[in-house]
């Protein structure tokens, strides 16, 4: 009787950082933070925490890397994008790995003023540069950008881990506004005014149109007459 020939045992991907990372941000997107343990790790890779020791030296380091690693696909700037349209894209490069991954906007608001934000920041004040705003209003023209980046897409972020994952996007923004429009219209006449608007707007054409509000400032200041930047209150 003819025996089966063993079929080869498939060889294991070599553990290493790379793979590490990789599984980590697999796991935060699916159990999140709290449930991102090196325990966890270790069984999704079908390894020992010692190994994984090796290569990652705690959490903190862990999701730093993590955070990292998905900054890293925001494409780079366009060659022949203008300096508002590389910031518009940038932005919505933000936006949507952190829609993608929300753990990653509260890790980014932790660390907004290192690696990896700082090579966002970096790429924002290069385009305010070739946008010609002046030496002493960079900075603050620049912070404006990243703050409203981080700001919006971190609270989308928030939005979207504080729902339940069944809840209807539609559903949800139509009872939200019918609570707007009755209420008291001496105390909140702004907010009822508004709550049709809540009820059919898009967030990202919403995001863009606040980044294209900052911008437009940008613009105005570095055109004012007396060349005072930002512009003087009146």
């Amino acid at each position: 009787m003819a025996t089966k020939a063993r079929r080869p045992e498939r060889r294991q991907e070599p553990l290493s950082r790379e793979r590490i990372v990789g599984a980590a941000v697999e796991l935060l997107d699916t159990v999140g933070e709290s449930g991102l343990t090196f325990r966890v790790l270790a069984e999704h890779l079908a390894t020992g925490p010692g190994a994984i020791y090796w290569h990652v030296t705690g959490k903190a380091e862990l999701l730093a890397a993590a955070t990292e690693a998905v900054v890293a696909t925001i494409a780079d700037d366009a060659t022949d994008a203008t300096p508002q349209q590389a910031i518009r894209d940038l932005a919505l490069g933000v936006f949507d790995a952190i829609d993608a991954h929300p753990w990653v906007g509260a890790q980014l608001a932790r660390t907004s003023w290192q690696s990896p934000m700082l090579g966002v920041f970096e790429r924002i004040g290069r385009q305010v540069q070739a946008l010609q705003v002046p030496e002493a209003a960079q900075f603050t023209a620049a912070s404006a950008l990243l703050n409203y980046i981080l700001g919006v897409a971190g609270q989308n972020a928030v939005n979207t881990l504080t729902l339940r994952p069944d809840t209807n996007r539609t559903d949800f923004l139509d009872a939200v506004a019918t609570e707007w429009a009755q209420l008291d219209p001496g105390q909140y006449g702004f907010t009822r005014n508004i709550a049709g608007q809540l009820r059919d707007h898009d967030d990202r054409a919403e995001f863009v149109a606040g980044i294209d509000l900052i911008l437009a400032g940008i613009t105005a200041g570095r055109q004012s007459a007396d060349g005072a930047w930002p512009p003087p209150s009146k």
